[in-house]
């Protein structure tokens, strides 16, 4: 059914566009996010109160669907510091100083081994033991945390996910819609997988090549320049012995999680929970050894500093978050039935609409999916919309007469690319929480090269449709 946009619809699409600008600009966007909100529900429920006290229910919605994030995160820097500061982390990355010799090194290591182990159990996971494991030698080899960041991101959230040929969450998702067997969009996503993640991985290594060598290069660093996982508050005390076996048992560990999450088929929220009660073990075992009878009180101090720093990463994200997440599913949990009848959601109804508004031929189509999937994304979880541009690739192959995987695939890699963490700030805050950088830097340094990426990968479509 068509929907007929409203002025919430427009309203919507308005505040995007101004808060995109404002990001490209490097300005802060969480009042005109909590201005948005506000907007939004005096529009929808027309009562001053209820938009009032929508602005903080939203704040509560977004805060639970990204509690996990927060709390991996969180427990991750725990774990780290503690490594840290008894000179066990130091140990562990000694063998990859070899391998990791210069800073490309770095970044294309850190990257294929991100990809690799994205495919496997999914990224934020995947940012979580490679951050924790190779980030110090990256760093110490000369890859600034921002470029670190980048290269988890783009090779986990952007080049993994996208194709996600392993747990296929993704192409099931858009196949279904499009009523095509997964293997065809899966074969259909191949060449556009690739392009996409040449082209934005090449080039996004070369602005950093070049700005850092014309010395306009920023690195992004939180308040205080410290990393997540290099913040020290001192060293203590363990026994060499000690150190080297922790060193040994700790990578063990968690390559038991990845045969785990092989065996009994976990992915996605149970990966990361399996990865996390890891890490809070080892958290109480190593600070035990190294504390000994002060160990009770300082297994807390640690979790302590670590949720402080978890939540001082998410406190700017979580507005924005807020404002994203009406535009799906929260809008009628927090503001009531107040959208248009047959309304699938204020985004999905801008995809719609754009469908609708174009003529339709090869040229057309492979334009329309990849903005359709673009702003499918937006929401930031790169996964509620891919549905709606597998539907609307199946409309535009049907008008064609063919190129229906291909389109399919085009709309999942777009929005992937964008929503599912290398564009929207809040999507993207495992890698630039565990590299200690600012997710707003961090998104402004990837949109350059993803957008011509996805402007690359959509021209190769048109001759494939």
């Amino acid at each position: 059914m068509d929907v007929e946009l409203s002025a919430l619809h427009w309203v919507y699409l308005a505040f995007i566009v101004f808060i995109l600008a404002l990001l490209i600009k490097r300005r802060d966007t969480t009042m005109i996010c909590v201005v948005g909100i506000l907007v939004l529900a005096l529009i929808a429920t027309e009562s001053a109160s209820d938009s009032v006290s929508g602005i903080f229910n939203s704040f509560i919605y977004a805060t639970k669907e990204l509690i996990g994030t927060i709390f991996i995160i969180s427990i991750i820097v725990s774990m780290s510091r503690v490594m840290i500061r008894t000179g066990i982390n130091e140990i562990m990355v000694r063998p990859l100083t070899g391998f990791m010799r210069t800073p490309a090194l770095a970044f294309w290591g850190i990257g294929m081994i991100m990809m690799v182990s994205s495919w496997f159990f999914w990224p934020s996971p995947g940012v979580a033991l490679v951050g924790a494991v190779l980030l110090p030698a990256a760093v110490r080899v000369g890859l600034p945390a921002l470029g670190a960041a980048m290269a988890m991101n783009l090779f986990g959230h952007g080049i993994a996910l996208s194709g996600d040929y392993i747990i296929q969450g993704a192409p099931k998702l858009t196949a279904d819609a499009a009523g095509l067997p997964v293997s065809e969009v899966m074969e259909a996503s191949v060449p556009l997988v690739i392009v996409m993640g040449a082209v934005t991985t090449a080039l996004a290594f070369w602005f950093m090549y070049r700005d850092r060598k014309n010395g306009t290069w920023r690195d992004g660093l939180v308040e205080g320049g410290q990393s997540a996982l290099s913040a020290d508050a001192g060293s203590v005390s363990l026994s060499l012995r000690a150190k080297r076996w922790s060193a040994i048992v700790i990578p063990i560990l968690f390559l038991l999680d990845v045969v785990a999450m092989f065996v009994y088929d976990l992915q996605g929220g149970d990966a990361t929970a399996l990865i996390g009660g890891t890490a809070v073990l080892i958290l109480i075992v190593l600070t035990l050894m190294a504390h000994r009878n002060k160990g009770l009180e300082e297994i807390t101090s640690y979790m302590v500093d670590g949720f402080q720093f978890g939540f001082k990463i998410f406190g700017p994200v979580i507005p924005i978050a807020a404002f994203f997440y009406l535009g799906d599913s929260a809008f009628t949990e927090l503001l009531g039935e107040n959208l248009p009848e047959g309304s699938h959601g204020i985004v999905n109804d801008l995809g719609v609409a754009l469908a609708d508004a174009v003529p339709v031929n090869g040229i057309v189509g492979s334009l329309t999916l990849s903005v359709t999937g673009a702003i499918t994304g937006l929401d930031g979880s790169g996964f509620s919309g891919i549905s709606l541009a597998g539907s609307v690739a199946n409309m535009f192959a049907t008008a064609i007469g063919s190129g229906a995987a291909t389109l399919t695939a085009l709309g999942q890699v777009a929005a992937i690319w964008v929503g599912g963490g290398t564009l929207i700030p809040w999507a993207l805050i495992p890698a630039a929480a565990i590299c200690g950088v600012s997710p707003f830097e961090l998104a402004r340094r990837n949109l350059k090269p993803v957008l011509i990426g996805l402007g690359a990968t959509t021209i190769v479509a048109m001759f494939l449709v």
